[in-house]
């Protein structure tokens, strides 16, 4: 058994690794800190996990030593106290913004500010199991992923491993999200009047995500429109691109084949009938799967590249759990089978 615990663990996101690791074969969670709720009971504030835990929040302050520590902390709070954070467990694993850049000039770029720990930035392992996977296995640091850029670089990432699209061209992709994706901290666009029943978009062009899609896919020129609809959970990437010439649909079915038999939490949705015949999040909450689909005009070379997942699972905490699992050399797909509700 390790002995893991969370920094932040009374958002979303850290509440979803909490209900992970109390599952988890290999993992006793030691700590959960909040300065807010600091001496409450856990399911105080996720009830979901009551008479799952009787863990209560300690004060940040109040941390010991762990072997695996995640911190799920606002973006931007990480890397000012990193040096602390990584004295005290011997694999760091960090889900916000701050360490998922590898440049310090990008991170600026996209931030609006210098990042605060340049130095720490190479250190971390990008932590998108289906493109680091050796890596991971051999890191103490890693980054957490973006939710929508996971969505929109494993919709059009096997055919871009394949060599089948022509990144000259560039990228577009629409993402589609649940409003968890805000946190739980309410603001004016989440209070439930103005958020139900909405199709918002709120971020046309120069979307942060749009910096890990370029790092990881190797493009310049990518375009994602972020567009808020009435979800909780769940994301949708539909990414356009244009293939090679000549290239098929026969070559697009091999790509994916292969991605999805190479990767346990991928899965390839393209049927001819019935109502399931392309990737949909809402048949994703609480799962680590990460659903695929595609559709190609062979006339013009249009690609439509597509891929559904829970925000907070693959696009975060069950990412992270991924990423555990393979830096600890457990079974990867340890504590993370559960694949999803329907209806």
């Amino acid at each position: 058994m390790i002995r893991a615990s969370i920094v932040g663990a009374s958002g979303y996101t850290g509440g979803e690794l909490l209900r992970l690791l109390l599952d988890h074969p290999q993992v006793e969670v030691h700590q959960v800190t909040s300065r807010r709720y600091a001496g409450y009971y856990v399911y105080q504030v996720h009830p979901n996990l009551r008479k799952r835990t009787r863990l209560k929040f300690v004060h940040p302050d109040a941390l010991e030593p762990v072997d695996v520590l995640f911190l799920a902390l606002p973006h931007g709070e990480a890397q000012k106290h990193i040096e602390h954070w990584a004295s005290l467990a011997t694999y760091l694993i960090d889900l916000s913004a701050d360490f998922r850049l590898k440049d310090p000039d990008l991170y600026q770029r996209w931030y609006g500010e210098p990042h605060r720990a340049p130095e720490w930035l190479s250190r971390f392992v990008y932590g998108l199991p289906e493109l680091h996977r050796e890596e991971l296995r051999q890191a103490r640091y890693v980054s957490g992923v973006g939710c929508n850029a996971t969505a929109t670089i494993l919709a059009i990432w096997p055919a871009v491993r394949a060599g089948l699209v022509d990144l000259e061209r560039g990228l577009i992709g629409e993402i589609k999200v649940g409003s968890s994706e805000g946190g739980a901290d309410p603001n004016p666009g989440s209070h439930h009047p103005e958020r139900a029943g909405i199709v918002r978009t709120y971020a046309p062009i120069g979307h942060r995500h749009t910096a890990e899609v370029i790092q990881e896919l190797g493009v310049t020129d990518v375009y994602l429109t972020m567009t808020s609809v009435d979800l909780i959970r769940g994301a949708m990437a539909t990414v356009h691109a244009w293939v090679r010439p000549g290239v098929t649909e026969k070559d697009l079915w091999k790509a994916y084949r292969a991605a999805v038999q190479e990767n346990p939490f991928l899965r390839l949705v393209k049927e001819r009938r019935g109502i399931h015949r392309v990737p949909d999040p809402k048949i994703l909450a609480g799962s680590n799967y990460a659903d695929l689909g595609f559709a190609l005009d062979e006339a013009s070379g249009h690609l439509v590249a597509m891929c559904a997942i829970d925000n907070l699972m693959k696009g975060a905490a069950g990412s992270a759990v991924q990423a555990m699992n393979l830096m600890l050399g457990f079974d990867e797909t340890e504590g993370l089978t559960f694949p999803g509700l329907h209806p």
